[in-house]
């Protein structure tokens, strides 16, 4: 398994933060936790968590958590991101997310990770009609 000069095990170690990143999620309203972990291109590992709030316009996803924390730390070129949930299934980033992604990573691979094993589309192939200006 290879991903654009990532090796197999460091595929499987960004899946793993992702998972490991579960046990940090926020989710008493809807129970379904989502964990993230994207790789900077500088090597830097960057986790996040799913935080829902009263007010669930407030939401923050797991993947957007990640991403901004890296943004804000001063990465600005990735190379992918691993998704992980709680139900062992694929889970795919929402559209919010999606965008988002494509805006700060157009190149970035996104690793969904479940207990099948690894998918691992592009952000193009999860958004073919971006918003751009």
């Amino acid at each position: 398994m290879t991903c654009r000069g990532l090796r197999q095990e460091d595929i499987l170690a960004l899946a793993e933060k992702a998972t490991e990143s579960l046990k940090n999620a926020i989710a008493p309203y809807s129970g379904f936790r989502v964990g993230a972990a994207i790789l900077s291109s500088d090597g830097r590992v960057f986790t996040g968590a799913n935080i829902e709030n009263y007010s669930l316009t407030l939401v923050a996803c797991a993947e957007r958590v990640a991403l901004f924390k890296a943004l804000s730390e001063g990465a600005r070129e990735f190379k992918a991101i691993a998704i992980a949930c709680h139900t062992g299934d694929y889970c795919y980033p929402c559209g919010i997310c999606r965008q988002a992604l494509y805006e700060f990573a157009p190149e970035i691979k996104v690793m969904l990770v479940s207990e099948k094993g690894i998918k691992m589309p592009s952000i193009k192939e999860l958004l073919p009609f971006p918003f751009v200006k």
